[in-house]
This record gives structure tokens, C-alpha cells and sequence, in this order.
């Protein structure tokens, strides 16, 4: 991105909910020549088709009812910064069509107005949707895409970089336990292990949220299972299929994340043999049932 993040091009950033496209649009704009001027962020899914307009381009005293006085609009307020349209593929098409005609022109009017408004933006859009596949089906425009897509960046998801939640898991816990003056050195390597190997379907945004909760949970200097929520706990099971060996940094890692991925895949193959017998399925595995039961709790199964 630092190639890119000094020049005016669109850029598009693409990713599942949660990979961090906003906080990556927020260091494009911040480490560039625009950092002096604004960073404005609106949620494009959150419009109505009623307010959309006038929260983009602004609106003049009594334009509409409930006009009672002018108001700037985003595209106004980003002037000399960088506008973020975030879910940019949840725009209706009628607002598509304005926004391109706005971004070929770099002008616009206020709702109930009469003159023309220049402005100098860079536009960061961001969405969670196939573009592509939106414009097949004609609920994108294509030539908005080309406009919004001059530059095209993917950020993987969570399970397709799980040698950085170590090092994610770190900063969120050092961050909140600042933040609520605890001395927490870190988190439980049984933890760490298990969650190699969950698939976070919320991707950072759902890692972060599960070290808060934990933080304010703890009361030692590791976080343990103990701080984990008992509802967030039945959630993590590692998904079949979702073991990739390329996410893993360190063979460590890998030998450590294999073991358990297999061991529930096994132990929930048992199970099944034994038509949910705890006591069968033990025996089986060679382990105490105690232990199975644990193990049960512990993988979500």
C-alpha cells in the first residue's frame, strides 16, 4: 500500500467482515500526504434511500421537510482528505449512478441546490461482496466499479493467516489490560493451540471481542479457559476442512495444531460409533471418561 497511498487513485478493498478494511483505510490515509485533512467514513449499508443523498452530498435549508438548515455532506466534510465508502455493493443503483457522475466531475450539488460544489477527495471503498458478481447479476455498475476499483486490494481472512493470531492475540491483551490497569502477561498456550485451529468466522473483529471479554474476566496474570465465556466456548470447535498447513509459521505450530485438529475429528468419529456412549467411546480411546467428557466440553462436540 505505501506505493499507492500518496497518490489520488480509488481504492477498493476487499474481504470477509472483520479482516480490517476500515483500520487499513485508516492507515492509507493517515501515514499519507493527505493525513493534514480529514478521514470520513460512512456506512453505506446504514443509508436510507431517503437520507442517503443528503448525507453524501448535503442539503439546503428547506429542501425537504425536517430541512430546517443547511447541512454539509460527507463528500463536503472530505474535502482535501479521503472519503470511506464502507460496503459500497449495498448502494441501490440509483445512488450508484450519482456517485459516479460526482466522482467522474469531482463537483455536486447540495440537495435543493443550485450550485456546484468542488471538492478534492481520495475515495477508499470497501466491501464484503463479490463486486464481479453483483454486476452479473445488475445490482452493481459496472462503470462505477472501474471508477472505485483503480486500485484492488483483498485482505485475507483470519484462517488464511493463522500464524499472526499469536502475535494478534498478544496486542489486543496488552491493549485492554492497559486499558482496564491489569497485569496480564499473556494468554494460555492450551488456548492458543485450540484456537489455531477454530476457523473465526468473524475474522480479527471476532478474535478482538473474545480477548476483551476474557480480559475483563480475569482476575490472574494468563488468561485461561476459566475467563472464557461459557456461550463463546460452545462455538469453538475447529471446523472440518479448515486446517491449512501454509497458515503455520513455526513447526512447532503445526505439530501442535494438527494434534488437536485431528484428536476431535477422531474423537467425534468415535462418538458417532458409539451412538453418543461416553463410557464406550473411552474405552475406545483409551482415556478416562472424565477426561473424554473434557475433551467433549472443551472441542464443542
Amino acid at each position: 500500500m505505501d506505493s499507492v497511498k500518496n497518490s489520488i487513485a480509488p481504492i477498493l478493498l476487499m474481504g470477509e467482515s472483520g479482516t480490517g478494511k476500515e483500520v487499513l483505510a485508516r492507515y492509507i490515509h493517515f501515514t499519507s500526504n493527505r493525513r493534514e485533512g480529514p478521514f470520513v467514513s460512512i456506512n453505506c449499508a446504514a443509508l436510507s434511500e431517503d437520507l442517503v443523498l443528503s448525507e453524501l452530498f448535503g442539503h439546503e435549508k428547506g429542501s425537504f421537510t425536517g430541512a430546517v438548515e443547511r447541512k454539509i455532506g460527507k463528500f463536503e466534510q472530505a474535502d482535501k482528505g479521503t472519503l470511506f465508502l464502507d460496503e459500497i455493493g449495498d448502494m441501490s443503483p440509483s445512488i450508484q449512478a450519482r456517485l459516479l457522475r460526482v466522482l467522474e466531475e469531482n463537483s455536486f450539488e447540495r440537495v435543493g441546490g443550485i450550485r456546484r460544489i468542488t471538492v478534492d477527495i481520495r475515495v477508499i471503498a470497501a466491501t464484503n461482496q463479490d463486486l464481479r458478481d453483483l454486476i452479473k447479476t445488475k445490482r452493481f455498475r459496472n462503470d462505477l466499479f472501474y471508477r472505485v476499483a483503480t486500485v484492488e486490494v483483498r485482505l485475507p481472512s483470519l484462517r488464511e493467516r493463522r500464524c499472526d493470531i499469536p502475535l494478534l492475540a498478544g496486542y489486543f491483551t496488552q491493549r485492554y489490560a492497559n486499558r482496564y490497569g491489569k497485569k496480564i502477561s499473556g494468554i494460555g498456550q492450551d488456548i492458543l493451540d485450540r484456537w489455531a485451529v477454530y476457523d473465526w468466522p468473524g475474522n480479527i473483529r471476532e478474535l478482538q471481542n473474545t480477548i476483551h471479554q476474557a480480559v475483563l474476566m480475569c482476575d490472574g496474570e494468563e488468561i485461561g479457559f476459566q475467563d472464557l465465556q461459557t456461550g463463546i466456548m460452545h462455538n469453538w470447535s475447529p471446523v472440518e476442512g479448515s486446517f491449512s498447513p501454509e497458515g503455520y509459521a513455526k513447526l512447532k505450530e503445526l505439530s501442535a495444531a494438527a494434534a488437536l485438529y485431528y484428536e476431535r475429528i477422531r474423537i467425534k468419529k468415535v462418538l458417532e460409533q458409539s451412538k453418543g456412549n461416553k463410557s464406550e467411546a473411552a474405552r475406545a480411546l483409551a482415556v478416562k471418561r472424565e477426561t473424554l467428557i473434557k475433551k467433549i466440553g472443551e472441542y464443542g462436540i
